[in-house]
């Protein structure tokens, strides 16, 4: 425990300093937030043409109402947490790869989905959006992380239990 502790904190503390370079920030983290704001409005777009994007922003075309995908509100962080929890937790690197890509991408999924509902939610209601935005969405996406990160672990206790045992060669 104290093992998963100490590799969770350190590469939590890795990760998070990386995040927070400017180099990073400018090459990596913001055009991902413009990507996101073009797959929301990708998403979007079939069922409302109101919506456009500009750069990493989500705006109505009619009443001029916008949403920014800032630092924080892309899914980085919650990303980051969820490799920490996954490189931390004893398991194969196999498996540590795999549950890294399929839950980022779990993450990134729901945070798509936290983006179109924050738009629309902002569109009809700024007290709704404001609570929706500050306190609801925080914790779902965590919770997200949390359900990934379990789904991973039983993922992990089942691949094991299904391998081969190795039996001893006879002499």
């Amino acid at each position: 425990m104290v093992r998963f502790i100490l590799i969770f904190v350190v590469v939590l503390a890795v990760l998070f300093r990386i995040d927070m370079l400017d180099e990073v920030q400018r090459v990596a983290i913001e055009p991902w937030a413009g990507m996101l704001a073009v797959a929301s409005a990708a998403l979007m777009t079939p069922f409302d043409a109101d919506v456009a994007h500009y750069g990493r922003i989500l705006m109505s075309k009619s009443t001029g109402f916008a949403v920014s995908i800032e630092a924080g509100c892309n899914g980085v962080e919650a990303a980051i947490i969820l490799v920490a929890g996954m490189v931390a937790f004893p398991s194969s690197w196999w498996h540590k790869l795999v549950g890294i890509a399929a839950g980022i991408a779990a993450v990134q999924g729901v945070n798509l989905l936290r983006i179109i509902s924050l738009y629309y939610l902002g569109k009809w209601n700024m007290s709704v959006f404001e609570f929706a935005h500050l306190y609801l969405w925080q914790a779902l996406i965590m919770l997200d992380v949390l359900v990934v990160w379990m789904l991973w672990i039983r993922w992990i206790a089942k691949d094991a239990s299904v391998e081969p045992a190795v039996a001893p060669h006879a002499a």
